[in-house]
């Protein structure tokens, strides 16, 4: 990316994702004038489950310091609100508000399965600390799509698309439903409880068509 637009990733990030689609709390390092919002983070040992903190939020936090490295898979501090707009421009074909990222072609390619000869996240992978589904899962440009929903044993739709975050955060859309769903936690690593399957199931519940 860096190569391609001449920008640094920050700067490409903010110019053109985060300014055209609104997004004022989403940053690698977040502005001093906003650290009062940063909330801690906590981790749970795998053995005892024992819950510590793991970063205190605030000035302290390590996202008030300026990483060493961009990195385009991960670091971003973010909040519901700045989240949920890039979710409606990935539910709207690439466009809310009138602002278009993404052509519809360009997101229906990237929220197809990639993963060759229609294998799943199973096939070619080890769950480890992944609360996302491995069966009936493939893989498209940026986040886990569901191919077979009977093979995920969980409610959904085929269609959806979904990732996770370090600190067990994670997103999913279902086209099908027109639905966005958000949640943000600070427990790490991702997977340390199973707060995904528990919400998928009572969101699925609750829809009445």
């Amino acid at each position: 990316v860096e190569v391609a637009s001449g920008m640094r990733l920050d700067e490409f990030f903010r110019k053109r994702i985060f300014e055209p689609l609104g997004m004022k709390d989403t940053f690698f390092s977040v502005p001093e004038d906003k650290l009062d919002r940063l909330m801690a983070c906590y981790a749970r040992h795998p053995l005892t489950g024992e819950i510590t903190q793991s970063d205190p939020g605030g000035k302290a936090s390590v996202y008030a310091r300026k990483p060493n490295v961009l990195s385009g898979g991960g670091g971003l501090a973010s909040t519901i609100g700045d989240y949920y707009r890039f979710c409606q421009m990935l539910l709207g074909a690439g466009e809310v508000d009138g602002v278009r990222l993404l052509s519809p072609k360009t997101l229906e390619f990237m929220t197809r399965n990639h993963l060759p000869d229609g294998k799943t996240l199973k096939d070619m992978g080890d769950k480890t600390f992944s609360e996302s589904r491995m069966d009936g899962s493939g893989f498209g440009l940026g986040w886990a799509v569901t191919t077979d929903v009977v093979a995920t044993t969980q409610p959904g739709s085929e269609g959806t698309f979904s990732w996770g975050g370090m600190a067990s955060t994670f997103f999913w859309i279902d086209p099908t439903e027109d639905m966005i769903v958000i949640q943000m936690t600070q427990l790490m690593p991702s997977g340390a409880y199973p707060i995904r399957p528990q919400l998928q199931q009572l969101v699925y519940a609750s829809i009445d068509h």
